[in-house]
C-alpha cells in the first residue's frame, strides 16, 4: 500500500513516528508537512523523507481562510500521479478535503473540540477517529456524521508514549538525575493556533521569578517565541532553539509547566509532575486527566505557587492504564488504516 501522513505540527511527529516505521516494513510511506513550530526539525531528528508542501498562515482567520485552498491545491499538485491508497492524519483540516477531492479513503483523527477546521475534515472523511473521553454531542456540533466516528480507547498521547516507555525501560524516581537545583521545562501558550484564545506572554513574570531558584529550560513554539524568551531580561534561561525527544526531556524534568495541550499530557502519562496554566475551556481530555489526577489545572500560577509545590512534587510511575490503552488505540488506528477490521 501507499500510506499518506500529513504531518502538520510538532505533536504529530511523535504521535506516528513508531507506526510510520512499522508500516515501512512492508508499505510505502509518504510524508508531507508544513513549517510550523518544530515540526521540520523534528522528522529530521527522526531521520524521515518528508516533502514541505504550503505554509503555515499565522494565527489570523482571515489568512488561514486565504491559506486553505490554496495549500489544498498544493497538496493535490504534489500527490496526482502517486497513486496513495489511504490517507491518514491528526488535526491537518487540508488532508481528508484533499482525499476527497482525489478519491483517496482517509482517516482524521482529532482529541481538539474547539478546532474550527473540523468541520471541513470531518465532512470530508471516509473515517473520524478521536478519544473515547471525547463527546459525541461536540462532534455533532461540528457536523461528525456518527457512523463515521470511531473512538479509541485512552487519550492520543498514550497512542505513542506506550512503545517510548517501553524504550525508556521502567522509568521511576529511582532513574532520576541527582542535582543541586531543580530543573523545569516550560513551555508557552500557542501564539497561532486558532482555537487558542488565552493571553499572550503571560509566562514572563513566572519564568523571571523562577529563573533565579530553578533551572529554567524554555521550550518555545517556533523562531519568533524563541527571539522573544531570547532577551536580556532572561538571561539564565536556556532557551531550545532545536527539537528535544520527549526521551530527553521526561527523564530530566522535575516539573513541567504547559501552556498548551500535548506536551502537557506528555509529561502527565509519564509521571512527570505537571502543571497546565492553559488560558482557555481544558479539553474533555484534559478534564478526564484532571479528574485522574494526571496533572493540576493552575490558569493564574505565579512563580511562588510553582516553587512552593515544586518542594512537594515528586515523579511518579507512568500512568499504566493509559499506556495501555495507548497499545490498544495503536492497534486499531493501524487495523483501521489498513483496512483490516
Amino acid at each position: 500500500m501507499r500510506i499518506w501522513f500529513e504531518l502538520t505540527n510538532s505533536p504529530h511527529i511523535n504521535m506516528f513516528a513508531a507506526m510510520i516505521r512499522d508500516l515501512e516494513r512492508e508499505h510505502e510511506v509518504i510524508i508531507t508537512c508544513r513549517p510550523l513550530a518544530n515540526t521540520i526539525d523534528l522528522l529530521d531528528l527522526h531521520g524521515f523523507k518528508y516533502e514541505v508542501v504550503g505554509q503555515h498562515y499565522g494565527g489570523k482567520l482571515s489568512a488561514k481562510l486565504f491559506g486553505f485552498p490554496v495549500r489544498v491545491w498544493q497538496l493535490c499538485r504534489f500527490l496526482s500521479g502517486k497513486r496513495i491508497d489511504v490517507a491518514i492524519s491528526q488535526s491537518s483540516f487540508h488532508s481528508p478535503v484533499v482525499a476527497r477531492l482525489m478519491g483517496i479513503r482517509s482517516i482524521y483523527m482529532n482529541d481538539n473540540e474547539h478546532a474550527m477546521g473540523n468541520i471541513p475534515a470531518f465532512i470530508c472523511a471516509s473515517r473520524i477517529m478521536v478519544p473515547e473521553f471525547l463527546s459525541m454531542e461536540k462532534l455533532r456540533k461540528q457536523w461528525a456524521n456518527p457512523r463515521k466516528v470511531l473512538p479509541y480507547p485512552g487519550v492520543k498521547e498514550g497512542l505513542y508514549l506506550w512503545e517510548l516507555d517501553q524504550r525508556l525501560g521502567s522509568n521511576d524516581s529511582a532513574g532520576k538525575l541527582v542535582r543541586e537545583r531543580k530543573k523545569v521545562y516550560i513551555r508557552p501558550e500557542p501564539w497561532t493556533a486558532q482555537y487558542y484564545k488565552g493571553s499572550r506572554n503571560f509566562l514572563d513574570e513566572l519564568v523571571l521569578g523562577m529563573k533565579d531558584h530553578v533551572d529554567v529550560v524554555l521550550l518555545p513554539r517556533g523562531k519568533e517565541q524563541g527571539v522573544h524568551y531570547q532577551d536580556p531580561r532572561f538571561q539564565g534561561v536556556k532557551v531550545v532553539t532545536t527539537a528535544l525527544d520527549i526521551a530527553d526531556i521526561a527523564p530530566d524534568c522535575d516539573l513541567f509547566i504547559g501552556a498548551g495541550g500535548t506536551m502537557t499530557r506528555e509529561m502527565a502519562v509519564l509521571g512527570v509532575p505537571t502543571i497546565s496554566v492553559y488560558q482557555d475551556e481544558l479539553l474533555d481530555v484534559d478534564v478526564h486527566l484532571l479528574k485522574e489526577g494526571a496533572f493540576v489545572h493552575r490558569p493564574e500560577l505565579s512563580a511562588a505557587q510553582a516553587l512552593e509545590y515544586l518542594q512537594h512534587a515528586a515523579q511518579q510511575p507512568p500512568n499504566r492504564g493509559l499506556l495501555e490503552k495507548g497499545k490498544l488505540a495503536y492497534d486499531l488506528v493501524k487495523r483501521t488504516l489498513l483496512n483490516q477490521n
